[in-house]
């Protein structure tokens, strides 16, 4: 007899701090980590676990949204670098991490999950060069255009 699956934590709650939703998809900011303010994930509504469950439009919507928080990110942090990945190793619960990273951040060049590499002193928010509410606007802003 198989175990009864546990319900999908991104089911059950919006994942973080909503910023802008459609009936497709939600971009939340992750809340939990402290080291990675600009850390946002694009959810998928409906419970998929793959990308390739999704129709055609469906790819290239949740893309295009992918692509609109890049270049948010990109235009107003002037970031090192955006990572992008979908794993959902632990949430099998198809969703996008969109992630700012700073050659000061406390892992670079290491990913996020990785080992720390120093110690961001005063804190890795306030080195953004925006107030992270400000950011959230603008990315909603441009998720609407």
């Amino acid at each position: 007899m198989s175990p009864t699956p546990s319900p999908c934590p991104l089911c059950l709650d919006a994942g973080g701090l909503l910023v802008h939703q459609t009936p497709q998809w939600r971009l939340i900011r992750v809340l939990d980590d402290a080291n990675f303010p600009a850390f946002y994930r694009l959810v998928w509504q409906a419970h998929v676990a793959e990308f390739s469950a999704l129709s055609k439009a469906e790819r290239s919507a949740c893309m295009e949204a992918v692509a609109t928080v890049e270049r948010v990110l990109l235009a107003q942090l002037r970031p090192a670098k955006i990572n992008l990945a979908s794993l959902g190793n632990m949430v099998p619960h198809l969703h996008w991490h969109v992630i700012a990273r700073f050659d000061w951040d406390s892992h670079f060049p290491n990913p996020v999950w990785g080992a720390a590499q120093r110690e961001v002193a005063g804190g890795a928010q306030a080195r953004l060069a925006l107030p992270l509410e400000t950011l959230d606007r603008l990315l909603s802003e441009a998720l609407v255009a």
